[in-house]
C-alpha cells in the first residue's frame, strides 16, 4: 500500500522509520490516547521491535503516515476473529505538530476505502476511542463512522478512568461517506 494524500503519504512501515516513530511516540500527549501496549517512555528499541513485528505481518495491518519525508504518524487495521470475523478495528495517531490540519481525517478515509476494496468479506470497520479524545471522535465522524455506544469507565489510563466510545462504519455507509469526503 502506498497512497498519496494531499499533505501526506500512507505507506507500509520501513525499519528506517524507527528514529522518527520513537521521537513522536515518546510524547505524553500522544501516549495518553493509546493503549498501554505502547510503552512510556517510548525508546528507539521499542520502535525497532514494533517495526520488526509490523514488517512480519501478512497481510499488512500497520501503516505509516509520512509527512515531509518522515514517519509522522501511524495507523493500524486489524482483522477481528471468531463471531467478529467480518469486522476490523482501526487505530491511529499523529505527531502533535500536525494536529488539526485534516491530515488524519483524510488518511482514515483512505485506509477504510483500501480495506473495503481489498477484502470483499469485510462488513464493518470499528474504532474505540477514549472519552476524553474529542479530536479522534471528530476524525471518525467526518468519515461517516456512527457513534454506537459508550462503555462507562471502561478504560483506566495513567491512573484515571474514562469512558470508551465505540464507533462503527458499515460497508454501505463507507461507500457514501468516505468516497465523497474531501479535506
Amino acid at each position: 500500500m502506498d497512497v498519496r494524500l494531499s499533505r501526506a503519504r500512507l505507506r507500509l512501515p520501513r525499519q528506517d522509520d524507527a528514529p522518527a516513530l520513537a521521537r513522536h511516540l515518546d510524547d505524553m500527549a500522544i501516549w495518553r490516547n493509546l493503549r498501554d501496549r505502547v510503552p512510556q517512555p517510548y525508546t528507539l528499541a521499542d520502535a525497532q521491535a514494533f517495526l520488526a513485528q509490523s514488517l512480519a505481518e501478512d497481510p499488512a495491518a500497520s501503516f505509516v503516515l509520512e509527512i515531509d519525508s518522515e514517519a509522522a504518524g501511524g495507523m493500524a487495521l486489524h482483522a477481528l476473529d471468531d463471531v467478529h470475523r467480518r469486522s476490523a478495528e482501526i487505530g491511529f495517531w499523529l505527531g502533535v505538530r500536525w494536529h488539526g490540519l485534516g491530515i488524519m481525517t483524510e488518511a482514515v478515509g483512505a485506509l477504510v476505502r483500501h480495506a473495503f476494496a481489498r477484502d470483499a468479506a469485510l462488513a464493518r470497520v470499528e474504532a474505540r476511542v477514549f472519552g476524553w479524545n474529542a479530536p479522534s471522535m471528530c476524525v471518525l465522524e467526518k468519515n461517516g463512522f456512527v457513534r454506537e455506544g459508550r462503555l462507562r469507565d471502561a478504560v483506566c489510563k495513567d491512573g484515571a478512568f474514562t469512558d470508551e466510545i465505540v464507533y462503527g462504519l458499515l460497508r454501505a455507509e463507507a461507500a457514501r461517506s468516505c468516497s465523497t469526503f474531501r479535506c
